[in-house]
């Protein structure tokens, strides 16, 4: 996977032609497919769940990056597993217990992703760094698309950075929330691995190279 990867994400897509949307992520580059998983109780609105996952799962073959923006994630990871994702990532303000969801998403055989909200510090991820395959860098609040980028979050991604080159840690850096043509550069220069893109990647204004 070339570094940075781009990772549309289906939020912004018209849910009425998903599959439509998947060619264009392949057609534009896209190395891998964001999926915004939402409850209605972690934030607001409600999407999609495993049935969708497992509709779309046989349209590409593009590495599915699922998102959970819900509570208790450690009651839905086998299921969402079994629909066909390949990346999981859940929240750590969502559950008591970000070490077991990590085991359970790694023995399922998937890459375990940590997702933080803009008010979580990266302290907060201290115990879990040397066993997350992803951490995942909210930059706007969670819930919907279409927001603009918190700068301050994006020092986040340097930070992880940091840490990761001192203890020799191997997880990827991702970025989520507000990445458009204005905002992309300061967030691959800060080192992110992968950039997820909803509004303007499916509006063909975010110029990606």
């Amino acid at each position: 996977m070339k570094s940075p990867a781009l990772a549309p994400s289906l939020l912004s897509a018209d849910f009425s032609s998903l599959e439509k949307a998947i060619k264009q992520i392949e057609e534009k580059n896209g190395q891998v497919v964001h999926i915004d998983v939402m409850d209605g109780q972690f934030v607001p609105e409600i999407t999609y769940g495993q049935p969708v996952i497992r509709s779309i799962r046989k349209l590409t073959k593009l590495p599915f990056d699922v998102h959970l923006m819900v509570n208790f994630p450690e009651d839905q990871i086998k299921s969402f597993a079994d629909a066909g994702a390949d990346w999981i990532d859940f929240h750590l303000e969502a559950t008591n217990h970000p070490h077991r969801v990590i085991q359970m998403i790694h023995d399922c055989g998937k890459k375990a992703g940590v997702a933080i909200n803009p008010g979580t510090p990266v302290s907060a991820l201290s115990e879990l760094l040397e066993s997350a395959d992803i951490i995942l860098i909210m930059t706007v609040n969670p819930g919907w698309g279409g927001q603009k980028i918190i700068p301050s979050c994006v020092k986040k991604v340097v930070e992880l950075k940091k840490i990761r080159e001192e203890k020799g840690y191997n997880y990827l850096i991702e970025v989520d929330g507000g990445v458009n043509a204005e905002t992309l550069s300061s967030v691959k220069d800060a080192g992110a691995d992968v950039i997820v893109s909803g509004s303007a990647f499916f509006n063909d204004t975010l110029n990606w190279r």
